[in-house]
């Protein structure tokens, strides 16, 4: 897909984060912190967006508190954590990302809908809302990494399919004109032999219902 930046913000997919206030006689007394551990696939996902996507910048963007964002960023590889960002930051940080590179934006809540529209592509994880699945360009249903490498791949091999349909017809095309121009093709075979060109290209096209591979590589 050409993915060269990912800027994400989907930490209940990476790790959970709960706290307990403890009050007494109506006075809080103390408060406690709680959080899992990582998902065991969240830092090989990260570290292969690079070899694999050529992805070249990773940017974890969350509404949480600094100190738990740059946390799980530091357990799972993420180099560069913003922690403490409301809607409108995070607007404005994806658009000055997409304005240097093509940029993908992925996201869980409706807070995250405005960022998704600003990024080049918007990927909704999970359908929990239809204002976020709206905003986005594509939505991943199910709450997995897996599934966000899927969407990659399948983009990825669908642009393929349809640039080869494209190009491959209007080269076709080209080479026809070219015949009929100094009378190598008869109107009628021209005609025949551009049926028979978007034929193939819808053929072609045809290949991404085809199963094709492993849809993951991490």
């Amino acid at each position: 897909m050409g993915i060269v930046r990912f800027a994400l913000r989907f930490p209940h997919t990476f790790y959970v984060v709960a706290a307990l206030i403890v009050f007494l006689g109506g006075r809080r007394v103390t408060i406690y912190g709680f959080e899992d551990s990582p998902r065991a696939d969240s830092r090989v996902f990260v570290t292969h967006l690079s070899p694999r996507h050529h992805v070249t910048r990773v940017i974890l963007i969350s509404g949480d508190r600094e100190a738990e964002v740059q946390s799980l960023a530091e357990k799972i590889g993420i180099a560069i954590a913003l922690g403490s960002k409301n809607p409108e930051e995070k607007v404005q940080l994806v658009r000055a990302e997409a304005a240097l590179a093509k940029t993908v934006f992925v996201g869980d809540g409706i807070n995250d809908a405005p960022a998704m529209q600003a990024a080049t592509v918007g990927v909704a994880f999970g359908h929990e809302n239809d204002i976020t699945g709206e905003a986005a360009d594509a939505v991943v249903l199910e709450r997995s990494l897996e599934k966000v490498d899927e969407l990659m791949h399948i983009g990825r091999r669908m642009r393929k399919i349809a640039l080869q349909s494209a190009i491959g017809g209007m080269v076709l095309s080209a080479a026809g004109m070219a015949l009929a121009a100094i009378g190598l093709l008869s109107p009628i075979a021209g005609a025949v032999a551009q049926e028979l060109i978007d034929l193939a290209a819808v053929v072609n096209a045809l290949r991404v219902t085809l199963p094709f591979g492993t849809l993951r590589d991490f």
